[in-house]
Parts: structure tokens; sequence; C-alpha cells
């Protein structure tokens, strides 16, 4: 029961314990794909703005087994991520595009703009 509603506080404590795992799993990557993935990740954590807890967690484990995956090619960290880590990093988070906070504000925009101008459109005052 107290389990329950700490989870109601806090979120899914799953979903805690699946974030520290890919988590760890970047840490443990060797040099230097593990500074260039932590790069990624904090650029994600501030650009992103993804809120569904399911759809963060996909997206770090995916992040997490593509550099494994690089580490077990031998692949360089400027085959992965290209000339530009901003466009990669971008293009990336697209893929996982799921409900993001900034949702809410676009939403709470589109409101006011509409109860400002009239519900048939029209501006006030006009």
């Amino acid at each position: 029961m107290a389990a329950k509603w700490i989870e109601t506080l806090v979120g899914s404590l799953e979903q805690k314990k699946q974030y520290k795992h890919h988590s760890a799993r970047v840490e443990a990557l060797p040099e230097p794909y593990r500074s260039a993935a932590k790069a990624l990740q904090r650029y994600f954590m501030y650009q992103g703005g993804i809120v569904d807890g399911d759809t963060l967690i996909t997206m770090l484990g995916d992040f997490a087994d593509l550099w494994e995956r690089a580490v077990a090619d031998g692949t360089p960290v400027r085959a992965i991520v290209g000339d530009d880590p901003v466009e990669f990093a971008e293009t990336f988070l697209r893929a996982y595009s799921g409900k993001q906070w900034m949702d809410k504000e676009r939403e709470r925009l589109r409101k006011a703009v509409a109860v400002a101008a009239g519900d048939d459109g029209e501006e006030k005052g006009a």
C-alpha cells in the first residue's frame, strides 16, 4: 500500500529502476563512447522535454543499445553522430516524440487565443 502511495507522488518505481539501469549501461561504456553518450544524454534531458515515462525509458534503452553495439563493432564516435551532434540528437529525439511537457503549454496557448478571439474566430474589440 505504501509503494502505491509513493508512486502516486514520485512516479513509477519500476521506471526509476530501468532509468538507473540504462544510465549504468552508458556509464560502463569505454572512452570515448562514454563521454559522447553522456553528453548526448544530458542534451536529451534539456532538449527532449519528454514527460511520458514509458517513452523516456524506451528511448534510453535504445540509446544504450546503440552505443553498446557501436563499441562491439568498433564504430567510431563520428560515424555514429556525424559532423553535427546536435542534428543527430534532435533527429534521435524526434523518433521518440511521445507526450512532452510543451504539449500542455501549446494547448494552453491555443485555448487562451481562442477565448481572446471569441469562439467564432473573430477578434474581440474588432
